[in-house]
């Protein structure tokens, strides 16, 4: 059984990891590719991180947070937005794979099917992901089609490690007991990080510690 430990805050031995994930995510990081076929996607090369998510979750801010970039990544309110696989470079040592979200209804059935059909076979058969990312809104906790992503990853053997979002919306008593829910949801799963971070991309909260993790996966 995997021990997962939830993480607000850095601690004090972590500092050589948190300058190695300042670093890196201060090198260059620029578009590469984008596609919404399984027949088109770059060849394999560097290490790959990918952020998977409901929709409107947050997955964009996170990047151009973690990049610190403002526009790297496109946003927008309007959930559904991204419908493909959108590969971006940092530093030549990762690439960073913005997907399109899950779980919302209002796109047309067969767009619906299609983004999920390219989801389940990236995340099954792409040599180079190390890690995906699932992002879950903390105002909101863990919805069903989080609990299927995460059978999904477990099922593919992709390690997954669970980032909240949108920490800064809630008070600390609410965000503990999201972060304890989603702690102990984890507990079953094989595939899952055994730490869960805590993110603002409005205040920065948690993004160096997240970086740090991601670093230690890089090329």
């Amino acid at each position: 059984m995997v021990e997962i430990t939830p993480r607000l805050l850095p601690d004090a031995d972590d500092a050589a990891a948190l300058e190695a994930g300042r670093h890196l995510f201060a090198q260059p990081c620029d578009f590469i590719f984008a596609t919404g076929s399984l027949d088109m996607l770059p060849e394999a090369g560097l290490p790959e991180i990918c952020f998977a998510g409901r929709s409107n979750v947050g997955k964009s801010s996170l990047i151009n947070a973690l990049t610190g970039r403002r526009t790297l990544a496109r946003t927008s309110n309007t959930p559904g937005r991204t419908q493909q696989l959108i590969f971006f470079d940092l530093g030549a040592r990762l690439r960073l794979v913005d997907m399109p979200g899950y779980g919302y209804a209002e796109v047309p059935k067969e767009v619906r099917e299609a983004w999920t059909t390219v989801i389940k076979g990236f995340l099954r058969g792409r040599v180079p992901l190390k890690r995906a990312l699932v992002l879950v809104d903390a105002r909101h906790g863990l919805k069903d089609s989080d609990k299927e992503m995460m059978k999904l990853l477990d099922g593919s053997g992709v390690a997954f490690q669970m980032v909240l979002t949108k920490a800064d919306k809630l008070k600390p008593p609410a965000l503990r007991r999201v972060l304890d829910e989603t702690a102990k949801a984890l507990v079953k799963h094989p595939a899952a990080h055994p730490e869960v971070v805590v993110t603002s991309s409005e205040t920065g909260a948690g993004i160096p510690e997240l970086r740090a993790s991601l670093a230690a996966l890089a090329d």
